[in-house]
């Protein structure tokens, strides 16, 4: 009985860390549900502005933003458009409007809202069912006394992440 006592100490410390370290979840909390069995590459097409405003700088922005989320928070390979790959995503730039927001008591604005839509087809070529064609949108309010070019930068950038967080989620994230 007395060598059991003697035993216990020493077998608790060697097998308690084994035990724990077998025993870790691991989670991943970037959003995306994808089967990497079937879906092994991804296609995303340039984002034409095809806005009445055209701010070139956007597009550049734009794209860039939704092939970095792809690349950063999954496994896929990112081919060219014209490649067939096992999902696809394209679509345009159709609006970048600004409006008078809100009106101050001398009549004029005093708030205007900047607003960027974007028109996204998706295809998964291992599963149609997922396909669609949506609109995104996202914007912002700024203060009337500033300027559109001393602030659209910042902005475009804000929204521009918030679109793509979007279409992630859209796309592959099931949620």
């Amino acid at each position: 009985m007395i060598w059991i006592k003697k035993i216990t100490r020493p077998l608790l410390l060697v097998v308690l860390p084994v035990v724990v370290i077998a025993c870790t979840v691991s989670y991943k909390f970037n959003g995306s549900s994808i089967n990497y069995d079937k879906v092994k590459t991804i296609s995303i097409a340039d984002f034409p502005i095809k806005s009445e405003y055209v701010y070139a700088p956007l597009a550049t922005k734009f794209n860039e933003d939704l092939k970095d989320i792809f690349i950063r928070q999954t496994r896929l390979q990112l081919l060219k458009p014209n490649q067939n790959a096992d999902l696809q995503i394209d679509g345009e730039i159709t609006g970048y409007n600004q409006y008078n927001q809100a009106v101050s008591a001398d009549g004029y604005s005093s708030e205007t809202k900047l607003t960027i839509t974007v028109n996204v087809r998706f295809v998964n070529n291992t599963n149609h069912a997922e396909d669609f064609e949506q609109q995104f949108s996202a914007f912002r309010v700024y203060d009337s006394t500033q300027l559109l070019t001393a602030v659209q930068d910042g902005l475009i950038a804000e929204m521009s992440k918030e679109i793509t967080d979007q279409i992630f989620n859209a796309t592959v994230a099931n949620w």
